[in-house]
């Protein structure tokens, strides 16, 4: 497992290189973002997103939200209404997750089975946004915890707790412990399903 301190503001591009890199390579990051610590994957391995959902000790595989680079990169693996796009564009990059229906590009085993739906993130992180743009891929996003149980919010706890789960852990010290707002945009409807990090009023 390797463990890099990273600035939060200006991080240091030969550390995002790499872990674009172990990413690349189907490998496993722990990563700061605009609310607590991630975990994540390359969306595209499905291997590594099987991984995670075995580390996060889940009986059964639940659904995982992704983060996007951009607003154009949504339109990949989400269905997304005018009406949607204006709420996205207000609201992100922020502390939100915003569920749509997913589209046919996104893989399965990120979406709800019922729904077809997917969560969808674009942290105000610099980051995870350097990260994603440059794999070129969405990257995995679930909390740094086990199920049911509190979130990490301190790298020093997930260094000690996560030791050999993980390959990379990007340790950008103490981050809040506010998770993000959870927002069900489906069929044009809004409906907030987890008050978090953030203020929607749309």
């Amino acid at each position: 497992m390797v463990i890099k301190k990273i600035n939060l503001k200006n991080p240091e591009q030969e550390i995002i290189q790499g872990a674009i890199k172990m990413l690349k390579d189907g490998k496993i990051i722990v990563y700061p973002t605009d609310t607590i610590y991630g975990i994540g994957c390359d969306i595209l391995n499905k291997k590594s997103v099987q991984s995670i959902q075995t580390i996060k000790n889940r009986k059964k595989p639940k659904p995982l939200s992704i983060i996007c680079s951009d607003l154009k990169d949504i339109s990949r693996w989400a269905i997304v209404s005018n009406i949607q796009y204006k709420i996205l564009k207000k609201y992100l990059p922020g502390p939100f997750t915003f569920i749509l229906k997913a589209s046919n590009d996104a893989p399965k085993i990120l979406q709800d089975p019922k729904r077809k739906t997917i969560g969808i993130r674009i942290p105000d992180n610099k980051i995870c946004l350097e990260i994603t743009s440059g794999l070129g891929n969405p990257i995995v996003t679930t909390s740094v915890n086990l199920t049911g149980e509190i979130n990490y919010i301190n790298p020093d706890d997930i260094k000690k707790d996560w030791y050999g789960k993980v390959d990379l852990i990007l340790d950008a010290g103490q981050i809040s412990n506010d998770p993000s707002t959870i927002v069900s945009l489906l069929d044009d409807d809004v409906e907030i399903l987890r008050q978090g990090k953030g203020i929607f009023d749309f």
